[in-house]
């Protein structure tokens, strides 16, 4: 369907823009769908009446996020508006966007203006701008995008009319690129593709040479142009990501000046919530109660379920020594496997409750308003409101959290937040939070309706994002960088979480969780066994060398038993090692126990825990304290003959695993991000530097 001599027109959008809405009002019931030559996907295409004797041919292609194609309905997009000698190609471009998501819809809008081909940018929804509180400068805008731009109601058919008028006069609207990437990006390069294709336009030229298969309209000269580009396959994925960091940074410039969301003006439901979960001193409040009430149920709901765990792996461990013959392998199963496994499989509950209201907050649209909310705080520490989100997210993890930083377009702040995320406090942390504070904080209530131990735990929580606040801080006033970058964020409309949904994530963070953990802490497991069953050549004479050592001493069976196991254990290997370093440790009031597990920690925090199980369960032989928690309890300082795990020992301990960087994974992922070992070295350095300081005055503050 076409009029001859009608004005060919490509309606361009995301999804969910009402692009099709616009397309039903423009050409009414003058329309068609089939599909495209050789593949089974909609082509919807209408007749538009413009003025007497005056139509337009309007194509909707197929809603696409980016001019960069990522499935078959994108690259029809791609190809319709570089293919010059395809039917469909357009002389005038439609881009839809949607007045609450903006930012989002401006990318396309900056990537289709480039093609040098006139384009039109239509905002739409303009009936629910009061509603929202948004507030839009369109003859600004104009001005800063250099093009045409009109608001819509498709609902309400606003705008339409002056929508049709500006078709019309397509011819008088400029095809000036918006953005200038050659100069943002590498001169030299883009020179020398604008000589390669000196008829084109360059944006239209990198196009083909980084996206288009479909050569129809172009010679065999410039054919050969593109595959010798494409060669350098390095070089392109780099610019394409520069140039969309660039695209952004632009377009948070412009916005910064032309849009605002004023939520205390906003009338409808969800505004209305707004007003309350991001006010400047309720929405604070109302985030503290609510990170109060998951800490509470992390230990009020999982102290049940945690302690079954740990008694059943407790009994497992005892029942394996009486059915399994004795010898070495059942050492290594019941002293070593078993209590390593156990040391992870007892935190399942707390960290599945802890993903379960992290999904929860994610799946209703609440944690959005969270970024928002924290984006003033952030801006008061040198970072953009986009860290929010590692940080945020680095209390699951800090590996996917700092790669989440690849969205900060500034350098500077990309690299503050990489820095700072490993301070938040990860579900790696938590296995040595909680059996530590279990065991030096009583299980008392404050006000008679928050736990002590929650309490503490949240505490911890705020120490560590605090640390990040402060350490961003610092980093901004050192490292030097002029470019600037802005924080616009869309807000998600209110839902009720999807059961699914929230179920499939739990079980899968937690299973990732655990597996991931499980095959280091099973590996160093059966490592400190053999090395707590080991030792120099005189190991074995052990028996006969503390009998001598422990001379007439009035000892019962038990007690004889007991410092038996305990003196095999100094001297085994992982004793000789213990004992090397405990000068080093002894300061923070740790003996060389907790040395050896501050160490074999550092594949991975939560081995903290499994290392203890496994080394007290070698160096214990007192049946009547089999679980982890009480084998902990039960541990004395050999010099003081209180205690260990007193108040002063266990803050310490918490203290420096708030600080220190016990991570390996998170050392390669920062090389990785930062293309550099300097920063991830200077992290560890620093981070484990603060971390003995902290603990030591903590440790001597308490004694």
């Amino acid at each position: 369907m076409s009029d001859f001599g009608a004005i060919k027109v490509a309606l361009v959008g995301n999804p969910n823009t009402g692009k099709t809405s616009i397309f039903n009002e423009l050409t009414g019931l003058k329309q068609k769908v089939g599909n495209y030559p050789g593949i089974t996907v909609e082509k919807k295409v209408g007749i538009a009446h413009l003025a007497k004797g005056k139509s337009a041919t309007i194509i909707d292609l197929p809603g696409t996020y980016s001019i960069n194609p990522n499935s078959l309905d994108e690259n029809i997009v791609l190809n319709t508006l570089l293919n010059t000698a395809h039917d469909d190609f357009p002389e005038v471009i439609i881009v839809v966007a949607d007045i609450e998501n903006i930012k989002r819809n401006l990318l396309l809008f900056s990537q289709v203006k480039d093609l040098g081909i006139p384009t039109i940018l239509v905002i739409n929804m303009m009936d629910v701008m009061e509603k929202r509180g948004i507030k839009i400068d369109i003859d600004l805008l104009k001005r800063e995008l250099d093009a045409e731009v009109i608001l819509v109601s498709a609902r309400k058919r606003h705008g339409i009319d002056e929508l049709k008028n500006a078709i019309l006069n397509y011819k008088n609207l400029n095809t000036n690129s918006l953005a200038d990437i050659s100069n943002k990006i590498d001169k030299v390069y883009f020179k020398q593709i604008k000589e390669s294709f000196p008829n084109l336009p360059l944006y239209r030229s990198w196009l083909y040479i980084t996206q288009a298969e479909n050569f129809d309209n172009l010679d065999k000269a410039q054919i050969e142009s593109i595959k010798n580009y494409r060669k350098e396959e390095e070089k392109i994925k780099k610019y394409k990501h520069k140039e969309t960091i660039y695209r952004y940074q632009q377009i948070n410039s412009i916005l910064k000046k032309t849009y605002r969301v004023d939520i205390e003006k906003a009338t409808d439901l969800r505004s209305k919530l707004d007003k309350i979960l991001t006010h400047r001193i309720f929405g604070y409040v109302i985030f503290g109660l609510i990170l109060m009430l998951i800490f509470q149920s992390i230990f009020d709901w999982a102290s049940i379920p945690m302690d079954l765990i740990d008694e059943f792996f407790a009994y497992l461990s005892t029942k394996t020594k009486e059915v399994l013959p004795s010898g070495m392998f059942t050492n290594l199963i019941s002293e070593g496997i078993i209590p390593g496994i156990g040391g992870i499989v007892i935190f399942i509950p707390q960290i599945a409750i802890l993903f379960l209201f992290v999904a929860i907050l994610e799946e209703t649209g609440y944690m959005s308003r969270v970024v928002f909310l924290m984006d003033k705080v952030m801006r008061r520490f040198g970072m953009s409101g986009k860290s929010v989100v590692p940080l945020i997210s680095g209390t699951a993890c800090a590996i996917p959290a700092i790669m989440a930083a690849r969205n900060i377009s500034g350098w500077k702040d990309r690299l503050i937040t990489i820095l700072v995320v490993p301070f938040t406090t990860c579900s790696a942390r938590l296995p040595v939070y909680a059996i530590i504070i279990a065991l030096i904080i009583p299980q008392d209530r404050v006000f008679g309706i928050f736990s002590l131990q929650g309490l503490t735990l949240l505490a911890l929580y705020f120490l560590g994002f605090g640390s990040a606040l402060v350490s961003g801080y610092l980093l901004h006033h050192i490292l030097k960088d002029k470019s600037k970058s802005f924080f616009v964020i869309e807000m998600p409309n209110y839902k009720i979480p999807s059961f699914k949904n929230v179920i499939y994530t739990v079980i899968e963070k937690t299973k990732a969780f655990v597996f991931g953990a499980g095959k280091i802490i099973l590996a160093i497991s059966i490592i400190l066994w053999f090395l707590a069953s080991n030792g120099p050549n005189d190991f074995d004479n052990s028996e006969e060398n503390f009998n001598n050592h422990a001379g007439n001493a009035n000892l019962s069976e038990e007690e004889y038993d007991e410092q038996l196991a305990s003196f095999k254990l100094e001297q085994s290997y992982i004793g000789i090692m213990g004992k090397s370093i405990e000068p080093a440790i002894k300061p923070l009031g740790y003996d060389w126990k907790i040395g050896i597990a501050l160490i074999s920690s550092f594949a991975a925090r939560e081995v903290f825990v499994g290392t203890l199980a496994t080394i007290y369960s070698v160096g214990n032989d007192d049946e009547n304290n089999t679980t982890i928690k009480q084998r902990m309890g039960a541990e004395i300082n050999q010099e003081t003959g209180e205690k260990l795990f007193n108040f002063p020992v266990g803050m310490s301990l918490l203290v420096f695993y708030a600080f220190a960087m016990q991570c390996v994974s998170t050392l390669a992922i920062v090389k990785r991000e930062t293309n550099s070992w300097k920063w991830p070295i200077l992290q560890l350095l620093g981070m484990g530097a603060l971390a003995y300081l902290a603990a030591f005055i903590t440790y001597s503050a308490l004694i």
